[in-house]
Parts: C-alpha cells; structure tokens; sequence
C-alpha cells in the first residue's frame, strides 16, 4: 500500500471513529467540562450575572421580599424565573454550580435528540460536531446567561417541527417566554409548516395560559412588564449601532462616552444621536421582520419545501433580531446555534457558509468578551475593529439568508427527502 493509500485509510478511520456515538458524547462532555471550568475559573468574571444578579432576584423571591416579573416590572418574560429559582435546589452557596448543571443537562437533552436513536446520518454527525465546536470557540458565555436556557428548546423545537409541530410549538412557546427570541422561530415554523393551524393554537393557547398564571398570581401588568422594560434601554456598547459612536470615540471625539446604566446594569452610549438611534431600534426591527416575513410567505406560497425554507428563514429572522437590537450582547450569538444546526441536518452542503460565518462570529465575540472585555470599554481600536468585523459578518448571514429565500421563491424546490428518524431532508444538488 503506498503512502497515499495508507492516510487515506487513516483519514476513513478517523472519520469512522468521529462518527460515533460515544465519541459524539465524549466532545460533548469535554467542552461542556471545559466551559464549566471556565465559567467558574477564568478571568473577566464570566458568571457574574448568574451570580450577581440572578441568585440576588432568586434569593429575594425565596424570602417573600419581592418576586420579579410579579411584583416588581422585569426585564424578563415570566418564565425566566423559573432556572433562576431551580438553581437555588442545593442553596445558595451552590448556585453558580447548579446553574451550570442545568444548562448541562438541557444542552445534553437537546444533543441526544440531534443525534437520534437510530442511525446516524452523516448530516447530524457534521450538525453535532458543529454545535460542540460553536459552543467552543464562543466560550463560557454559551453557559452563563439566562440565554442559554433557551437555546436547547429551541433546538429540539427545529428539529421536531417536521414531525412534532404541536411539541415544537411548546418548546418554542416556553423559549418564547424565557426570553423573547425564540418568538422568532414560531414566525418561522408558522410560515414553513403546513400544519401552521397547529402551531398558532398550541403557541396560543400556551401563551395565555402562561399569562393568566401570571395575573393569578398577581402580576397585573408586570406580566408584559418586559416589553416596556426593553424600550426604555439606551444604546448598548456591544450592539452593531453602536459601531459608529466607538469610531467617534476612537477618532477622539470628547462629545461620546460610554457609561453605565445602573438600573439596567449595562454600559451604553452616551452620545449626539445615540438616545433616537436607540428609539429607532424598535421600529427598524419590526420592519426587518415584516420583510422577511413577506419574503418567507412568497417562497411559501410558491411551494419551498419545509426543509428547505425554514432554515433560512429560521436564520435571517434570528439575525434581524440581533442587527437591529440596542443591546447586542455577546451572548446573543448563542441563538444562532439552532437554525444553523437546522440548516446543516437538512441541507448541509448549502449551509456549510453560515456555519462558517456562524462560528467566526463565535469566535470575535469569544476574545471580546469575558476576559479582555475591558479593552472595548476604553474603546480600544483593535477591539473596535473586532466588533465591527462581528458585525459585518451578521451582515453576511442576512445577505445570505435573504438571498436564499428569495431564489426559493423564484423557482419550485425540489422534493424533500425524509432521513432515517423521520426528519424531511432537501437535496443538496
């Protein structure tokens, strides 16, 4: 055998050994032991508002003192509450370390459902070594905010959307409700699906009931608190808006400064412009979903298989959502893990560039923030750059994803193909 042959060998075998399940769960249980580690451990105080700000409203609601969300507005929605709460289960010393295990255990859920039971097709293997890679390069952030509750439910929820509708609905639903993005991929899923009736009611229903439970318990108008909550946050530092004032700052501009919100306990920007740019954020964002909303429903109509529209769709609703948003903070990359890991289960070869794009964007938000996330509060030219290049790359992802959806409704999709566990699957032609 020549020394070709023998490193191809070499090259399936590997390949083989990757491919399966226990090495799947072995990556899964090293990065996870490694962000665990990191959150607990590393510099920049990674879990300070899991430790700082969720165990405080946790420990005040365990005390009678005062319940977020019921007794007092929050910038949550109500089922936010509920990790915070269960992370108190071994007390308070424990907190940060429950939190963490919770994440776990949601995220391991999650992962077992994307790879599956029966045979594993090479689409979730690359989709699953995708994921614990992201995750990665994103650092201890993927874990340590109320972001990552979030993310597995929506994850299964994608996953099962073509099967499961009405389960895809809840978890999405309760998503929804933890914190507002998953909303996003309900849109989606309403647009794709045929069983859209499904989607609405069970996605209804849930949504009211949650909502009364609230009202029951005395909320009153703090159960859509969130909302009001959210308008009234200024221009936050790390948001793709704020890019220009950082230059401005960075050019040596005394008019712009970067300050502190001690009621929303973040930095912003203090600036000519900076308060109606972040006044505008609300309704640019709701027209950039109206767009590609209207752009989901032409290929819809035109008749885009579900497995080839909700990916993008899932994306480029995701991505709005993070470009036109006044906070921006890192940990909002975090929900671009499950339309990606959509688009590569069903079309893997189409979606290989946001993945790509995906992780790089990981990776610029992971050397920013926690440990030299300082540098960007001085506005440090190389980490401006940095943020912009993060921004720049969101930019791609829409582009892309707009541009996807738009061919889907120019020209009939072909036929989608169903994988082994029941997923539908498009050609990657």
């Amino acid at each position: 055998m020549t020394d070709g042959a023998e490193r191809e060998a070499s090259v399936r075998r590997l390949r083989g050994r990757l491919g399966t399940r226990p090495a799947l769960w072995t990556g899964f249980a090293l990065v996870h032991l490694a962000l665990v580690w990191l959150n607990l451990a590393a510099p920049g105080y990674p879990l300070g508002d899991v430790t700082a700000v969720y165990r405080v409203w946790a420990d005040n609601a365990a005390h009678g003192w005062v319940r977020m969300g019921i007794d007092a507005p929050w910038v949550y929605p109500i089922l936010a509450f509920v990790p915070m709460a269960a992370s108190l289960a071994f007390g308070s010393a424990f907190y940060p370390q429950t939190w963490l295990a919770i994440v776990t255990v949601l995220n391991a859920i999650a992962f077992g459902v994307l790879i599956g039971r029966s045979r594993l097709s090479r689409p979730r293997r690359l989709a699953a070594w995708w994921w614990l890679g992201f995750l990665a390069l994103l650092g201890p952030i993927a874990l340590g905010r109320i972001d990552a509750i979030t993310v597995p439910l929506a994850i299964t929820g994608l996953l099962w959307a073509a099967g499961r509708p009405r389960v895809a609905a809840v978890l999405l639903t309760i998503g929804a409700w933890v914190k507002v993005w998953p909303a996003a991929l309900v849109v989606a899923v309403v647009i794709a699906a045929r069983r859209r009736l499904e989607v609405v009611t069970v996605a209804g229903a849930l949504s009211v009931g949650i909502l009364g439970v609230s009202l029951l318990a005395g909320a009153g108008s703090n159960a859509v608190g969130f909302i009001a909550e959210q308008a009234g946050r200024g221009l936050q530092i790390e948001a793709p808006l704020a890019v220009a004032w950082l230059w401005q700052i960075v050019a040596g501009s005394n008019s712009v400064q970067i300050v502190y919100d001690r009621r929303i306990l973040t930095f912003q920007i203090d600036g000519p412009g900076a308060d109606a740019v972040a006044a505008l954020t609300t309704p640019i964002m709701a027209v950039g979903v109206l767009a590609v909303v209207l752009i989901g429903i032409r290929a819809a109509r035109r008749g885009a298989a579900f497995g080839r529209l909700l990916p993008p769709l899932g994306l480029s609703l995701v991505v709005v959502l993070m470009l036109a948003n006044k906070v921006g903070s890192p940990q909002f990359v975090t929900w671009l893990a499950a339309p990606v890991i959509l688009g590569l289960v069903y079309r893997p070869a189409r979606f290989a560039l946001p993945a790509l794009v995906a992780a790089a964007i990981a990776l610029c938000t992971h050397i920013i923030y926690p440990y030299w996330y300082g540098w960007l509060l001085i506005a440090d030219p190389a980490f401006v750059v940095l943020l912009t290049v993060k921004s720049l790359l969101l930019v791609v992802l829409l582009v892309w994803g707009i541009r996807a959806l738009w061919r889907l409704g120019t020209s009939r999709a072909l036929p989608s193909k169903v994988d082994a566990t029941g997923t539908r699957m498009g050609s990657d032609e």
